[in-house]
């Protein structure tokens, strides 16, 4: 197969070539495996670091490698000599063959002082090692003698690529004042460094290898001279050509065992990075076992996971579905009809996501995970992505949309909608600010449009940004989940009768119950039905109307009322299908009056 492309090392080029910056930002994906011709003509996978030394090691250029506990590292080793010796014209004016001849003589002062300089320079990057701030210096002061002239020749004839491993544990981002001294020496020197006029019209260039740019210190990070190349998760096709290479390489005898076709294994693996990919490849050709369709979304998951955060998401897989729902009957034909076809879609009829608003235990969570299990894709149920330490809630966020990049379709499950996500006025917390930002912007993003889909639950609806509840976000489709009526609430009464009488109940049996339940939601029935099976359990095993009545008028609903009636007429004012109301409520008119009732509630502090 033909060695993958990468974009973002085309784009990198592209940036450095072109002398856009000269200071470069390279993040996401970079603690995995790219693959590269060898100079024997044949495919290898490498970590990033030499992926990008070997790309960048062209005539006329020169690649140094820096990482906190390593040395300063040339790749050709010739190139370290013809840097000494660039060093040593700066510093004296005297190219090797005249300090050569100063050498001749005994008493030659410049021979002297040619010598220490070439000594010095060799014990700083022996001393470099484990020594960040004195590594910067001397790189940066490489790059300022690249770029002078002695004689009125410049000193040196190559350019200097520069990588910088793991840049965010140089200067790391902080609040200022929470920095050691060396921290702050290192912030400084890389931003005079940076933001240098002359380094920046030169032809030397810095590469700061991070996975996240929100790591770096702010100084640094966001000074406009920095550009950001982003290393995506690989693909389909970077993953087949992995999934082929790694099969070609094992012994005839340990070739891989699939469920199916390597392209089917390359579509199931989406999500994985070629390290993870490769764990699981390993472990299959070694224990001779054949890899099946359930092992790879296992591993899938997990690595997800691990990737985020137990914490952060979760997969979810409900056991129930639409069947399995009482009542709703309306919106159950909606959800079949409509809803769930339109996140299944990849075209340009695709939901870019829904809302769903209610009171609190009106069914919300209940009925769209039964939706989540009719929709057979992945779905993920989204936590929290906010982090109490210092900039992590970017990072958090970048990991996240990168997994959501390589996934082929993905329906994202949030319940809470109201708390995950913050305003963003004035009086919103910047990082609340940011991280609103930047979920509206992929909930509109017109590339991730029928491949990830948004589902919010919340029974405030009032307090999720207007910003995400506007049409092209989740407000294409706001659904309001209302307290069982009519037909729908008499399927709740059969439903929790038929779980502990022993006979059908007689009309006036149900009328009697209907009455000592009335304003009961969805979750008061599937409390009540409970108690009854309990009661019934300690009875025998089955009750009588009389004792059903009994357990009924024994139950005193919460206190919630008011606050019940707040969230239904919101959910109500921010319905967009007319069809989705009761009937008698859906004259325009009705609106008005929704507005007043809530003007009224809010008045008495009902919120």
């Amino acid at each position: 197969m033909k060695t993958p492309s990468y974009d973002f090392l085309r784009d990198a080029g592209r940036i450095l070539n072109s002398g856009q910056s000269r200071t470069l930002v390279v993040t996401g994906n970079i603690y995995d495996l790219f693959c590269m011709e060898t100079d024997d003509d044949r495919d290898d996978y490498v970590p990033l670091v030499e992926f990008l030394t070997q790309s960048w090691s062209l005539p006329g250029k020169i690649v140094v490698v820096y990482e906190i506990n390593g040395p300063i590292r040339f790749v050709r080793a010739a190139d370290r000599d013809y840097m000494k010796k660039a060093w040593l014209k700066w510093r004296t004016g005297l190219d090797e063959t005249e300090v050569t001849i100063q050498r001749m003589f005994s008493d030659s002062k410049a021979a002297r002082e040619a010598d220490a300089i070439g000594t010095a320079f060799d014990v700083n990057l022996i001393n470099a090692v484990g020594n960040p701030t004195l590594a910067l210096e001397l790189l940066r002061q490489m790059c300022m003698c690249s770029r002078m002239e002695s004689g009125g020749k410049p000193v040196m004839k190559e350019e200097l690529i520069i990588l910088l491993e793991a840049a965010d544990l140089v200067v790391p981002e902080a609040p200022i004042t929470n920095l050691a001294d060396a921290d702050r020496h290192r912030m400084n020197i890389c931003h005079d460094w940076f933001s240098d006029p002359e380094f920046a019209n030169a032809t030397d260039s810095v590469v700061l290898i991070a996975e996240s740019r929100s790591l770096l210190h702010h100084r640094v990070g966001r000074l406009p001279q920095v550009l950001e190349v982003s290393v995506p998760s690989p693909d389909e096709e970077i993953r087949k050509h992995f999934i082929s290479w790694f099969n070609r390489n094992l012994d005839k005898d340990d070739r891989l065992k699939l469920w199916s076709s390597q392209q089917d294994l390359a579509e199931f693996s989406a999500g994985l990075s070629i390290h993870a990919l490769m764990q699981l490849l390993r472990g299959a050709a070694y224990y001779d076992e054949k890899l099946t369709q359930e092992a790879v979304i296992d591993k899938v998951e997990s690595y997800i996971q691990s990737q985020l955060g137990e914490d952060i998401v979760e997969f979810k897989k409900p056991s129930h579905g639409l069947k399995d729902v009482v009542g709703f009957s309306d919106l159950k034909r909606f959800l079949e009809d409509e809803v769930i076809p339109r996140f299944q879609s990849s075209g340009p009829d695709a939901l870019t996501g829904a809302a769903v608003a209610g009171p609190i235990g009106g069914g919300k969570t209940f009925i769209f995970e039964a939706v989540a299990a009719e929709l057979d894709m992945v779905v993920l149920v989204l936590k929290s992505i906010r982090s109490q330490w210092f900039g992590q809630t970017d990072v958090i966020f970048e990991r996240l949309k990168r997994v959501l990049d390589a996934l082929a379709k993905v329906l994202i499950f949030v319940d809470e909608a109201d708390t995950q996500f913050g305003g963003v006025g004035a009086e919103t917390h910047a990082t609340e600010r940011r991280l609103t930002g930047k979920i509206q912007a992929m909930m509109s993003d017109p590339q991730a449009r029928g491949r990830v889909a948004w589902l919010l639950m919340t029974a405030r609806i009032h307090l999720l940004s207007p910003d995400i509840r506007r049409p092209g976000r989740v407000g294409d489709l706001i659904i309001p989940v209302l307290d069982p009526e009519g037909e729908d609430r008499d399927a709740f009464l059969q439903w929790v009768l038929d779980g502990v009488l022993p006979q059908p109940a007689t009309e006036e049996e149900v009328a009697k119950f209907s009455g000592v339940t009335q304003g009961h939601s969805a979750a008061a029935f599937a409390s009540l039905r409970s108690e009854l099976k309990a009661r019934a359990m300690r009875s025998g095993g089955a009750l009588d109307m009389a004792g059903i009545l009994d357990v009924a008028h024994d139950l005193i609903p919460p206190a919630i009322a008011e606050t019940r009636r707040f969230q239904t007429v919101q959910a109500l004012m921010n319905c967009t299908r007319r069809r989705l109301l009761p009937p008698d409520q859906r004259d325009p008119s009705c609106r008005d009056q929704w507005a007043a009732e809530l003007r009224d509630l809010e008045a008495r502090g009902i919120r």
